[in-house]
Order: structure tokens, then sequence, then C-alpha cells
């Protein structure tokens, strides 16, 4: 063989960061929640778990389909739902803002960081009487907690994000004689991206909690407001569906978050 022939055939190199590479193993975890299921289906019929503590996954899909058959399911769901989007959105957005520029402005930062560690160790749940004063019993009072309760983890995630963002990547653009605002476009915002998205995954984790809390309190529909009324009657297949229609939540807001990171992260694969 030449040496123009061996050099000219292509050698295929495995690429050797592939075992840090996340796949995807979709069935694991259906099949997580089908064994778990299982397993407490058969201790509640076979006495094991006593029924007091704990009800039947059946007598509680018994109880979701009752819901789906009298309207109560969208009846409920509809305006959590709406106070969950509009309380996280206005929170999150104006988070991210208030994040990216703390961290690209000395003067930004050295003013607001002192408040958001101030305000963040405080339990949101706690004022929430105070904005039922400020801003009514109604919805007013609801989106603000949401809001208030999204917005100081997406700060600190945030700012914490561009904080994190490859010096060196910054001096190349410099270098290359990228202007301050090419700089944060195509190197700060994308380099921050992860975190922020990271970071949202908890505040929205967070705005669910304060979703069920702010509907207890002067909610006539909504799954807080569900989850209060089966509670005060002991009633637990009512109470359970409450909380996995919760979980349910949960998964797909997470769900969304996993998509738009495919979305925007996928320069990292």
């Amino acid at each position: 063989m030449s040496e123009s022939t061996a050099t000219s055939t292509p050698i295929e190199v495995r690429f050797r960061g592939g075992g840090f590479a996340p796949k995807a193993h979709r069935w694991i975890g259906v099949m997580v929640f089908v064994v778990l299921i299982a397993i407490t289906e058969w201790g509640t019929r076979s006495g094991w778990i006593s029924a007091l503590t704990l009800p039947r996954p059946s007598d509680v899909f018994m109880t979701f389909v009752e819901l789906w058959e009298s309207g109560l399911l969208f009846k409920h769901i509809a305006p959590s739902i709406s106070r969950l989007i509009i309380g996280a959105a206005l929170g999150a957005s104006i988070g991210i803002a208030t994040g990216v520029l703390i961290g690209l402005f000395t003067l930004v930062r050295a003013g607001l960081v002192p408040l958001v560690a101030a305000v963040f160790p405080i339990p949101k749940i706690a004022l929430l009487p105070l904005f039922v004063i400020w801003f009514g019993i109604d919805e007013g009072s609801k989106y603000a907690l949401i809001a208030f309760g999204t917005f100081t983890p997406t700060v600190v995630a945030t700012y914490g994000a561009v904080d994190n963002v490859d010096r060196s990547l910054i001096r190349m653009g410099q270098s290359f004689g990228l202007t301050w605002f090419s700089i944060v476009r195509k190197i700060v915002l994308p380099g921050a991206m992860p975190g922020i998205l990271s970071g949202l995954r908890i505040s929205l984790a967070i705005a669910i909690i304060l979703l069920v809390a702010a509907e207890m309190l002067g909610a006539e529909y909504g799954i807080g407001a569900y989850i209060l009324e089966a509670g005060s009657l002991y009633d637990l297949e009512r109470l359970f569906a409450g909380v996995v229609i919760l979980s349910l939540l949960g998964v797909i807001v997470s769900a969304v978050i996993g998509q738009i990171e495919h979305y925007l992260l996928g320069w990292r694969t």
C-alpha cells in the first residue's frame, strides 16, 4: 500500500467524552412509578399498609374518574395553571433580567446583591397575609406571591451563572475585536444559559408550592383549595388525588424546561 493511499483513508476516532453525555431512558422512570404504585396497591389490599394512612391507588384513580365526569377537574386545574403561568412568567422574566444586570454591571451588583441577600431567606408563604393586604384577597395577591417567590431564586441563579462564564472566552472575543454587546449576546448569555435554566427548574418548583399556599386562602377553585377541602374532611382519596395532580404538574413543568434546554443548549452535545 502506498503512502498516499494510507494517508487518505479516514480513521474513525471514538468520542471519548461519550460516557459523560446524558442518555434518555424514558421507560425506566415510568417503570419506577408503576412498581411503586403496584407495591402500594398490594400493601393496602393485604392490610400491610393501613387504609387510615394511605389510600388504595385504585380508589384514587376512581376519584380522578369522578372528577373528570363531574367537570370539577377542569374547574380546579384551569385557574391553577393560569395563576402559575402568569405569576411564574412575571417573576422569572424580571428575575432573569435583574440577574443579568447584576452580573454585567458592578454598580447594579453593589446596589442589589445586598437587597437580594436580605430578601431571599424570608419564607415567602409568611408574606401571604401582607400581599392580601396590599393586593386584596382576589387574584392579585396570588400572582404577587408566586411572582415574588419565583423572582428571588431566579435572580441568584442568573447572576451566579453569568459570573461562572469562562473569562478566557470573553478575552478571546475582545481580542477578535467584538463589541461589548456582541460579547454579551454571543458569549455571556449562551454560556450562562445552562445555569439559568437549572435555576429556573428550582424557581418553578417553588412557584408550585406557593400556588398551593395562595389557593388555600380565599380561592373557591384551584388545586390548593381542593386539597384544603379534602384535608378538612379527612378524605384521603381526594387529598391524594390533589397531590397527584401537583406531581403531574411538576413533571410537565420539568418536561417543558427539558425541551427548552434541548432547543437552546443543543451546542453542548
